[in-house]
């Protein structure tokens, strides 16, 4: 099962994450009853079906959590290595090489950051889309298929953004009643875009659940695993005479 979080699973009990819900729970929010709202359903991504990109991705999970810096420079691309940051303008790295530039965004000179785990994480991940930027690259994990309009209609109707929304990973998601593991199972969702809101309960980050509202207005739990938020930070691959290369970043990184 692809597992979205893993890439902030590490700090997550100190939301020292890149996930939009990270940044999302940690934004005031206006105290108002949930309300119902129209469901927009999605289509969840696929593994990439690549024999030689499952390979190179597995391999450099296993130098991420060996902390290997040397062995990381030679699955990086040397040159053309690109970092889009939000808010400033898309370059690509034409002063340093491609393994400084990863280094940089993120931090994996600190051994007090979560660089390295955040690289496993997005390793872990079987999906991979094309970068409508950038020629060539594929891009982890990749987002679900869904209407563009019918979304901003619903961030329109609700007053949100899109850093309050994900989606499950599969269908037939259990919610539970209360933020624990073994609390009742009140719903499932189905696959459709779910409002993910602040909880006040220290329970919650302790079980890693996440509090959401359903389409019916109703409140509950659900695995952080479980859901997988849009506009996630991803890394870029590009196949570069014949064998797998990290080209790239797209995302604030270890800020």
């Amino acid at each position: 099962m692809r597992s979205p979080l893993r890439i902030c699973a590490v700090a997550a009990l100190s939301l020292a994450c890149t996930s939009p819900f990270a940044i999302a729970q940690q934004k005031p929010q206006p105290a108002a009853p949930p309300a119902p709202y129209k469901a927009v359903a999605i289509v969840p991504p696929k593994p990439l079906n690549d024999p030689a990109f499952e390979a190179f991705r597995k391999h450099v999970g296993d130098v991420a959590r060996k902390r290997d810096r040397n062995a990381l420079a030679k699955l990086v691309a040397a040159h053309g290595f690109f970092w889009d940051r939000p808010g400033s303008p898309r370059t690509a790295n034409n002063k340093g090489t491609g393994i400084e530039t990863l280094s940089a965004a993120l931090g994996l000179a600190n051994p007090e950051a979560a660089g390295w785990d955040m690289l496993a994480g997005y390793t872990d991940d079987p999906t991979a889309s094309p970068s409508p930027q950038h020629k060539s690259a594929l891009c982890a994990p990749a987002d679900p298929e869904f209407k563009a309009k019918d979304f901003n209609a619903l961030l329109a109707a609700t007053k949100t953004d899109a850093s309050e929304w994900g989606y499950p990973v599969a269908p037939d998601t259990e919610v539970r009643a209360s933020p624990q593991i073994g609390a009742p199972v009140t719903d499932k969702l189905g696959l459709y875009f779910v409002r993910v809101v602040p909880d006040p309960s220290p329970a919650a980050a302790v079980a890693a659940m996440l509090r959401i509202v359903m389409p019916s207005g109703a409140i509950g739990y659900i695995a952080a695993d479980a859901i997988a938020p849009i506009g996630n930070d991803q890394i870029c691959y590009v196949k570069d005479g014949g064998a797998w290369k990290i080209v790239g970043y797209i995302g604030s990184g270890d800020q």
